[in-house]
């Protein structure tokens, strides 16, 4: 008989459960089929290197948030799942929901998002972390994350769109309570 001491559990039990969020996401439905979601699991020593760019970025942008959350993350995370969509239009004949009057004319703006593309991020991202909360999980979806993983070219050149949900399995949620910077 083996005695397992549940501090040997925890990192485990993290990765295990980003893997199923990455599932989750995976199958959530995406506008006409078409799959532009990309994700990664972030662990030891890139969760730090995630965490020290977003507090250069709050630091260069003197914003208060990105230096926060880093701090969160640098602290009490264990395990983050980046989610990212790339920026492709579906080629639809009548939509104009981005803003253009179809998928061509919005096709001469590759920087801007298709409305399905964020709606198809939004629903992954959803269904991820409402599988991390079935197993109990602690999480909270942190735009300052993707931000930094974008800076650093984490999830690759083409996801132009991307949120980090980073994860613990403490006592007491550390994503919750959370003191503001000034």
């Amino acid at each position: 008989m083996a005695i397992i001491n549940e501090n040997e559990l925890g990192h485990d039990a993290l990765v295990n459960a980003a893997k199923r969020m990455i599932v989750a996401a995976r199958t959530a439905p995406k506008a006409r089929g078409v799959d532009n979601i990309g994700m990664s699991i972030v662990t030891g020593s890139d969760v730090h290197a995630l965490a020290t760019t977003m507090e250069k970025i709050g630091e260069e942008e003197d914003n208060p948030i990105f230096t926060r959350d880093a701090g969160n993350v640098q602290n009490d995370t264990a395990v983050v799942l980046l989610i990212g969509t790339k920026i492709r239009s579906l080629g639809l004949k009548t939509c104009g929901l981005c803003g253009f009057p179809d998928c061509s004319a919005k096709d001469e703006h590759s920087e801007v998002p298709c409305a399905f593309n964020t709606g198809d991020l939004g629903i992954a991202v959803g269904s991820a972390v409402s599988t991390a909360m079935d197993g109990r999980i602690d999480n909270r979806i942190m735009y300052t994350i993707g931000v930094a993983a974008k800076k650093m070219g984490l999830l690759g050149k083409d996801y132009k769109v991307i949120y980090g949900i980073p994860m613990s399995a403490t006592s007491k949620n550390p994503f919750f309570d959370r003191k503001k910077k000034k």
